[in-house]
């Protein structure tokens, strides 16, 4: 089995197996207050969902109006999204967040056990390519595991250590601690803010 969570087949044998302590089955706790307030600010509505997983939140994004896409680098987490809400598929697409599959500007990028799923050594790298995904005014929001936990996945991280990668491209503007998390989670999880800076 391989063992560098940063790769396909890591994931791609834990779907199969149907091993995923990640895995809310529904919206996660929160998600319907959190992004509801976050669009009512008035947020411009293009919304991309890295590392999808089972890609609960999509309806739900649409529902709202966006215009959203998920994606993962796992072939089994695509098809069991897909087979879960059919008349989305095409919404849903298998790319890799690293390479540019996926481009252009995204008013929200929304984080759920993806940040927490890669190994510590892509923290800048991931901030890189958020910066680079999100326009200024945009915002990456969602939920990051501030736990100082490097054994993983899930690797926890720290604020200090956000604020050191995104810091010199967003600046936060909201947090809140969880209530109802997964085990995997609990009690460290949060709903994080980032806005981008109008010069990062």
């Amino acid at each position: 089995m391989a063992q560098d969570s940063s790769k396909a087949d890591f994931w791609e044998t834990r779907y199969q197996s149907n091993v995923t302590p990640w895995d809310s089955a529904g919206l996660p706790a929160g998600f319907v207050e959190h992004a509801s307030a976050l669009l009512a600010d008035g947020l411009p509505r293009r919304v991309l969902i890295p590392g999808c997983g089972s890609a609960y939140e999509l309806q739900q994004l649409l529902a709202h109006g966006c215009d959203a896409l998920a994606f993962d680098f796992s072939p089994a987490a695509v098809a069991r999204a897909q087979a879960a809400c059919p008349a989305l598929a095409s919404r849903i697409i298998e790319a890799d967040f690293f390479d540019d599959t996926v481009s252009g500007e995204w008013d929200w990028v929304y984080e759920r056990a993806f940040l927490c799923a890669l190994p510590p050594a892509l923290a800048s790298h991931y901030a890189q390519r958020m910066a680079a995904l999100i326009p200024a005014g945009g915002v990456l929001a969602g939920y990051f595991f501030l736990r100082d936990q490097a054994k993983g996945p899930p690797f926890g991280t720290s604020l200090p250590n956000l604020q050191q990668s995104l810091g010199q491209y967003f600046v936060l503007q909201k947090q809140e601690r969880i209530a109802g998390s997964l085990s995997v989670f609990h009690p460290d999880e949060y709903w994080l803010e980032w806005r981008k800076l109008p010069s990062a």
